[in-house]
């Protein structure tokens, strides 16, 4: 409950907690887990060691994704795929609305493939063609959040599920994935209502800017 507050409260500005930002956040709730963790004793070196390799298995296997991605980033501006996809749609003559179709394959995808390699693949060719009809940026970025979030919990890769599958071993897949049907009806209805009424991803905060 300490780290809890302490990580929060740097986010809402407590006055008995610093200010930091959600990457710096990062390292505050790391440390002070590990704090917490030797003070009661419940971190032995065997579990120190094995958290340690754990992290560094999850870093190496990011970095591969990011170096992946800068040289998929240095193909798409070898081959000018983006600008070409953009003029390929946009020379179809069917118009912003007409094409908004083409952007519901992101949560189809965030369906199939893990976050970062969705966004990777999928930002640096589709977002050209957002800004290029006419579209919020903002907009684009919430639906690939929200799209990112499904994918978390959907069939096949669902990693959130896996999770809970690993910490509640006695409940089947089947048990959890039928259990998580309602969000993700729920999160399909609304990335359905913000692809159809893409105002309403921007309505709410800029009337709080005023």
């Amino acid at each position: 409950m300490l780290l809890f507050v302490f990580v929060i409260g740097g986010f809402t500005g407590c006055h008995s907690c610093p200010r930091f930002t959600p990457t710096e956040a990062g390292g505050v709730g790391a440390t002070g887990a590990f704090l917490i963790g030797v003070l009661t004793g419940r971190l032995d070196k065997e579990k120190l060691l094995a958290s340690l390799l754990q992290a560094t298995r999850t870093a190496a296997a990011v970095f591969t994704v990011l170096i992946g991605a800068l040289i998929f980033g240095y193909f798409l501006t070898v081959t000018q795929t983006p600008q070409k996809v953009t003029e390929f749609l946009t020379g179809l003559g069917l118009g912003s609305y007409a094409s908004r179709p083409h952007h519901a394959d992101v949560p189809v995808l965030g369906c199939l493939m893990d976050a970062m390699a969705m966004i990777i693949l999928t930002v640096p060719i589709i977002f050209p063609v957002i800004t290029h009809l006419g579209f919020d940026p903002i907009w684009f970025g919430v639906i690939i959040v929200m799209t990112v979030e499904l994918g978390l919990i959907h069939p096949p890769v669902g990693m959130n599920v896996f999770v809970i599958k690993s910490v509640v071993k006695d409940v089947s897949f089947a048990t959890i994935f039928r259990g998580v049907i309602p969000f993700v009806a729920t999160d399909l209805v609304r990335l359905v209502i913000l692809i159809a009424f893409p105002v309403l991803a921007t309505w709410l905060p800029q009337h709080m800017l005023r």
